[in-house]
């Protein structure tokens, strides 16, 4: 039996809470005749800015039940909230415009730039790290280390245990000895992967992260704050690949949410293969109760109340991208970790989310 390894206290566990709206017969009816009306009377896309409700009511919401949850996030280190329902901002509070670190979300991003080299056929996912002549410094890979595919650093399982960047405390101390688990027999949540796909990426297309973003996902989604100098590279001599931490503000945030709850289809056009969201969000590895991992994404395992399951990006000290397929549903929240100590842990976050969840009627 393939082993899996959890580790709670790197910047991504899914709460371990049910998502269960309250609904009924009724109230179901209510929202779908608003969702019917909204649709013929508005565009579900965002333009220039995002389209907001005149009033939570008239998506189906209670206004009172997302004050409670605006009134919980206040007793967190919450810095911004954003609800998007089908492609409308039923509530937001905070600073949803100002560019925050989004940590690893980052992965979720460059996972999606992936598809679109997969289907160019820029980047093989069966191709092996020898094959594309990725190494790092002393001690260097091994043959049998090398023998790891794209797909298996995409997935966290190449069992390549090499000192890596950007790594926390945690995740350091976590790491598997070096040659312990060969490629995909193991799952671990290995910044090493995720940076040299970043490497392997920029060398595939011959162009840096941040231009291939801004050109093929911010611009088609008319993202509002995006800039190419929102990525930078953090080096250092623990290897040669470099992370490359994004700064994004929530309103960006959700319109990359909503391409995924979209099946990266934007305004007519595919702009991310339907495919690759598909496997990108599907779950290759169980790690922890109701949690799985997909290609950089974070899966909720389906349960009786999320019959798709939810899937997200996640970053460290509370940053969220949370789509709910079932309930056509974004959730973008925020926390400023720019400020040394601000942090909003996965079960605050689950109780925000229970009472958001909660006002839909």
């Amino acid at each position: 039996m393939k082993r899996i390894l959890i580790i709670a206290v790197l910047a991504g566990v899914l709460p371990t809470f049910i998502f269960a709206p309250a609904t009924c017969p009724e109230a179901r009816a209510h929202t779908a005749g608003a969702r019917a009306a909204r649709k013929i009377e508005r565009n579900s896309y965002p333009g220039k800015t995002w389209e907001k409700a005149k009033s939570p009511e008239e998506l189906g919401w209670s206004s009172e039940r997302l004050r409670e949850a605006r009134e919980l996030s206040r007793t967190f280190d919450t810095a911004a909230v954003m609800i998007v329902d089908d492609g409308i901002v039923v509530d937001e509070w905070g600073e949803t415009d100002k560019r925050f670190n989004v940590h690893s979300i980052r992965k979720s991003c460059l996972s999606a730039l992936y598809g679109l080299a997969v289907k160019e056929s820029k980047i093989k996912l069966n191709s092996t790290l020898a094959e594309l002549g990725i190494d790092d410094n002393e001690p260097a890979l091994t043959t049998d280390e090398k023998q790891a595919r794209v797909i298996h650093l995409l997935k966290a399982r190449s069992g390549i245990y090499h000192p890596a960047l950007y790594e926390t405390p945690g995740m350091k101390a976590a790491r598997p000895k070096r040659g312990s688990h060969p490629p995909d027999t193991f799952w671990y949540y290995n910044n090493w992967d995720f940076n040299a796909l970043g490497t392997i990426f920029e060398k595939a297309v011959n162009s840096p992260i941040a231009t291939e973003f801004r050109k093929r996902i911010a611009e088609p989604l008319q993202m509002e704050d995006f800039r190419e100098e929102d990525v930078e590279y953090f080096r250092g001599p623990d290897s040669i690949h470099p992370a490359y931490p994004f700064r994004m503000t929530a309103r960006d945030m959700a319109r990359f949410g909503l391409l995924f709850l979209r099946q990266g289809e934007w305004r007519g056009k595919q702009v991310i293969p339907k495919e690759w969201v598909g496997e990108s969000v599907r779950s290759y590895s169980q790690v922890g109760r109701g949690n799985g991992y997909g290609y950089m994404w974070w899966v909720r395992l389906p349960d009786a109340e999320l019959k798709r399951g939810s899937f997200s990006a996640q970053g460290a000290g509370g940053h969220y991208i949370m789509v709910f397929p079932d309930h056509k549903l974004v959730v973008v929240h925020r926390v400023n970790t720019d400020i040394p100590g601000k942090q909003v842990n996965p079960e605050q976050f689950g109780a925000l989310v229970k009472k958001i969840l909660a006002a839909k009627r």
